[in-house]
Protein backbone atom coordinates (compact mmCIF):
# COMPACT_ATOMS: atom_id res chain seq x y z
CA UNK A 1 0.00 0.00 0.00
CA UNK A 2 1.44 3.31 -1.27
CA UNK A 3 1.04 6.53 0.76
CA UNK A 4 -0.06 9.95 -0.78
CA UNK A 5 2.23 12.94 -1.24
CA UNK A 6 1.10 14.57 1.50
CA UNK A 7 1.51 11.73 3.73
CA UNK A 8 5.45 11.10 2.91
CA UNK A 9 5.92 14.85 2.91
CA UNK A 10 4.40 15.02 6.63
CA UNK A 11 6.67 11.73 7.58
CA UNK A 12 9.55 13.55 5.48
CA UNK A 13 9.21 17.73 7.12
CA UNK A 14 8.30 15.77 10.76
CA UNK A 15 10.31 17.74 13.93
CA UNK A 16 13.73 15.88 15.32
CA UNK A 17 15.21 17.07 18.27
CA UNK A 18 16.80 20.54 17.87
CA UNK A 19 15.89 20.63 14.08
CA UNK A 20 18.30 18.78 12.99
CA UNK A 21 18.40 16.91 9.62
CA UNK A 22 19.56 13.68 7.47
CA UNK A 23 23.59 14.70 6.36
CA UNK A 24 24.18 17.57 8.69
CA UNK A 25 27.25 17.51 9.98
CA UNK A 26 27.15 18.25 13.81
CA UNK A 27 29.82 18.16 16.51
CA UNK A 28 29.46 17.14 20.15
CA UNK A 29 31.41 19.63 22.72
CA UNK A 30 31.18 19.08 26.69
CA UNK A 31 30.15 15.73 26.65
CA UNK A 32 30.37 13.56 30.06
CA UNK A 33 28.39 10.98 31.97
CA UNK A 34 25.58 13.48 32.76
CA UNK A 35 24.43 13.83 29.38
CA UNK A 36 21.05 12.78 28.38
CA UNK A 37 21.70 9.77 26.53
CA UNK A 38 18.03 9.68 25.10
CA UNK A 39 18.31 13.06 23.56
CA UNK A 40 22.04 12.25 21.66
CA UNK A 41 20.07 8.78 20.66
CA UNK A 42 17.43 10.61 18.36
CA UNK A 43 20.01 13.40 17.65
CA UNK A 44 22.32 10.47 15.82
CA UNK A 45 19.27 8.87 14.58
CA UNK A 46 17.77 12.26 12.61
CA UNK A 47 21.21 12.53 11.27
CA UNK A 48 21.64 8.97 10.45
CA UNK A 49 25.70 9.08 11.86
CA UNK A 50 27.00 9.42 14.48
CA UNK A 51 28.11 12.88 16.54
CA UNK A 52 31.43 14.37 15.85
CA UNK A 53 33.87 14.28 18.96
CA UNK A 54 35.12 17.72 19.89
CA UNK A 55 38.64 16.81 19.22
CA UNK A 56 37.53 16.60 15.40
CA UNK A 57 38.73 20.24 13.18
CA UNK A 58 36.35 20.46 10.32
CA UNK A 59 33.86 22.87 9.62
CA UNK A 60 30.10 22.14 11.24
CA UNK A 61 26.67 22.70 10.04
CA UNK A 62 25.76 22.56 13.89
CA UNK A 63 27.42 22.29 17.16
CA UNK A 64 25.51 20.75 20.69
CA UNK A 65 27.65 22.33 23.44
CA UNK A 66 26.69 20.70 26.46
CA UNK A 67 27.64 23.32 29.87
CA UNK A 68 27.69 23.31 33.16
CA UNK A 69 28.48 25.97 35.67
CA UNK A 70 31.59 24.62 36.85
CA UNK A 71 32.72 24.68 33.39
CA UNK A 72 35.32 27.22 32.59
CA UNK A 73 34.46 30.49 30.83
CA UNK A 74 31.50 30.60 29.03
CA UNK A 75 32.06 33.37 26.52
CA UNK A 76 35.37 31.75 25.81
CA UNK A 77 33.72 28.69 24.91
CA UNK A 78 31.18 29.90 22.38
CA UNK A 79 34.07 31.68 20.60
CA UNK A 80 35.96 29.00 20.39
CA UNK A 81 33.33 27.04 19.20
CA UNK A 82 32.51 29.42 16.22
CA UNK A 83 35.80 28.74 14.89
CA UNK A 84 34.61 25.27 13.46
CA UNK A 85 31.15 26.48 12.54
CA UNK A 86 29.66 27.24 8.95
CA UNK A 87 28.55 30.40 7.91
CA UNK A 88 25.21 30.43 8.93
CA UNK A 89 25.47 27.33 11.64
CA UNK A 90 23.85 27.11 14.78
CA UNK A 91 25.19 26.55 18.25
CA UNK A 92 22.68 24.75 20.43
CA UNK A 93 23.98 25.40 24.22
CA UNK A 94 22.41 22.75 26.40
CA UNK A 95 22.08 23.47 30.00
CA UNK A 96 21.16 21.70 32.97
CA UNK A 97 17.37 23.34 33.81
CA UNK A 98 17.15 25.66 37.38
CA UNK A 99 17.55 23.49 40.66
CA UNK A 100 19.36 20.67 38.61
CA UNK A 101 23.29 20.28 39.49
CA UNK A 102 25.06 22.50 37.16
CA UNK A 103 22.44 25.15 36.33
CA UNK A 104 23.52 28.25 34.39
CA UNK A 105 21.37 31.42 34.48
CA UNK A 106 19.45 32.77 31.37
CA UNK A 107 21.11 36.01 32.11
CA UNK A 108 24.57 34.45 32.44
CA UNK A 109 23.93 33.17 28.82
CA UNK A 110 22.20 36.21 27.32
CA UNK A 111 25.67 38.33 28.64
CA UNK A 112 28.09 35.34 27.40
CA UNK A 113 26.33 35.15 23.64
CA UNK A 114 26.45 38.41 22.68
CA UNK A 115 30.18 39.15 23.95
CA UNK A 116 30.92 36.17 21.93
CA UNK A 117 29.28 37.23 18.57
CA UNK A 118 25.88 35.32 18.95
CA UNK A 119 22.73 35.92 19.40
CA UNK A 120 20.27 33.76 21.44
CA UNK A 121 17.17 33.19 19.33
CA UNK A 122 14.75 30.70 21.20
CA UNK A 123 15.24 28.42 24.40
CA UNK A 124 13.58 25.18 24.72
CA UNK A 125 13.30 22.52 26.72
CA UNK A 126 15.32 19.58 24.51
CA UNK A 127 14.98 17.03 28.09
CA UNK A 128 14.00 16.29 31.43
CA UNK A 129 16.69 17.82 32.77
CA UNK A 130 18.18 20.30 30.34
CA UNK A 131 17.48 23.18 28.41
CA UNK A 132 18.43 24.33 25.09
CA UNK A 133 19.20 27.70 23.49
CA UNK A 134 19.88 28.44 20.03
CA UNK A 135 22.68 30.78 19.30
CA UNK A 136 23.15 32.42 15.97
CA UNK A 137 26.05 34.43 14.62
CA UNK A 138 25.01 37.92 14.63
CA UNK A 139 25.26 38.10 10.86
CA UNK A 140 22.49 35.03 10.60
CA UNK A 141 20.42 37.05 12.59
CA UNK A 142 17.58 38.95 11.52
Amino acid sequence: MSTSASERNTHESAPTPLNVKRGQYIQEIGYDDDVDQELREALEAALEEELADEDVDDVFDAIIMWWRSDDPDLTDAIVDAQTTLADGGVLWLLTPKPNRDGHIRPADISDAAPTAGMHVTSTVSVAPDWSGYRLVGKKSYG
